[in-house]
C-alpha cells in the first residue's frame, strides 16, 4: 500500500488563515487530480466543517479519538470531490479525548490517499504539538507582521526539535497598501523560504461566506491562483494561470449562488 503525505498546516498564532489555508490546499491538490484527505485536528476549535457548510456530522474525529468509531467511518466525500474528517464542535467533546491518540487515528487513513492535510489547532498547546507529532511535514502558516513572524519562529524550532521536515513558510493576507513585512526579512529571521504568498483577497470573504473553498468559488481569483501554485509546487509540477479580479459588484450574486440559484 502506498504511504500518503501527511502535511500539518500550522501556526503558533491564531487568526492567520491557517484554516482557509488548509481547506484551499486540500482542493488545490484535487484539482490537479490528488486523492486527498482534510482532517480538522483542531480538537477544541474545530472550524473546517463550519467553513464548509457541515458543522454538524454523524460521525467525527472525536468518535475515532474516543474508539467509538473507526477512522474511515468518519471520512465524507466533499462535493467538490476532496475528502474531510472533520471535528466535533461539542464543548463536551473536546473534553473527552487525547490528542496524543492522534497518530494512531491516521496510520488507519495512511496510504487511503496521495494526501492527508491537517488543520491543527492555534498556538504551543498539547493539542497543537499533537498534530505536528503525527505530520511527516509541515507547513508553518504566518502572516507580514512581526508578531505573526515571531510566533513562527517558536513554532519552526519546536518543528526542528521533533525532527519534521519544515516545507516553508505561507505567507497569507499580504498588501502592498500595508506595512507588510519584506519577503526576504521574513525568510532571513525563520531560515526557511517562503513558499506560498497569498494576498488580502475579498474573494476569500465572498468564498467564506459562500460556505466554499475560495478555489471553486472564484477559480481565476488572486487568492485562489496562488493556493493552485502552491499545490503545484508540492506536486513538483508547474502552473500558470491569468489572473482575473474578483467582480465586487456581485454581493447579491453570491448570495444567490450560496442558496444555488446561480452556478
Amino acid at each position: 500500500m502506498a504511504i500518503s503525505r501527511v502535511i500539518g498546516c500550522i501556526s503558533a498564532k491564531g487568526g492567520v488563515g491557517k484554516t482557509t489555508s488548509a481547506i484551499n490546499l486540500a482542493a488545490a491538490l484535487h484539482v490537479f487530480g490528488k486523492d486527498v484527505i482534510l482532517v480538522d485536528a483542531n480538537l477544541t476549535t474545530p472550524n473546517v466543517g463550519v467553513y464548509l457548510g457541515v458543522p454538524i456530522a454523524p460521525v467525527t474525529l472525536h468518535d475515532v479519538l474516543r474508539g467509538k468509531k473507526d477512522a474511515r467511518d468518519a471520512v465524507f466525500q466533499h462535493r467538490h470531490g476532496f475528502k474531510v474528517l472533520p471535528a466535533s464542535i461539542s464543548v463536551k467533546d473536546a473534553k473527552k479525548v487525547d490528542p496524543n491518540k492522534l497518530d494512531f487515528v491516521l496510520k488507519d487513513i495512511d496510504g487511503h490517499s496521495d494526501f492527508i492535510i491537517l488543520d491543527g489547532s492555534p498556538g504551543l498547546t498539547k493539542e497543537a504539538l499533537a498534530v505536528v507529532k503525527a505530520s511527516n511535514e509541515v507547513i508553518i502558516v504566518t502572516n507580514p507582521e512581526m508578531p505573526a513572524v515571531t510566533d513562527a519562529l517558536k513554532t519552526i524550532k519546536i518543528c526542528r526539535e521533533l525532527k519534521k521536515e519544515v516545507l516553508g513558510v505561507l505567507v497569507t493576507k499580504t498588501n502592498a497598501k500595508n506595512a507588510d513585512m519584506p519577503l526576504k526579512d521574513i525568510e532571513n529571521i525563520l531560515d526557511v523560504p517562503v513558499m506560498g504568498i497569498i494576498p488580502e483577497d475579498r474573494a476569500v470573504k465572498f468564498a467564506v461566506a459562500n460556505k466554499e473553498p475560495v478555489v471553486h468559488n472564484y477559480p481565476k481569483s488572486p487568492a485562489a491562483v496562488q493556493y493552485k501554485k502552491l499545490a503545484a509546487e508540492l506536486l513538483n509540477i508547474k502552473y500558470s494561470e491569468r489572473i482575473e479580479p474578483l467582480n465586487t459588484g456581485s454581493f447579491f450574486d453570491s448570495i444567490l449562488k450560496w442558496l444555488g440559484f446561480k452556478d
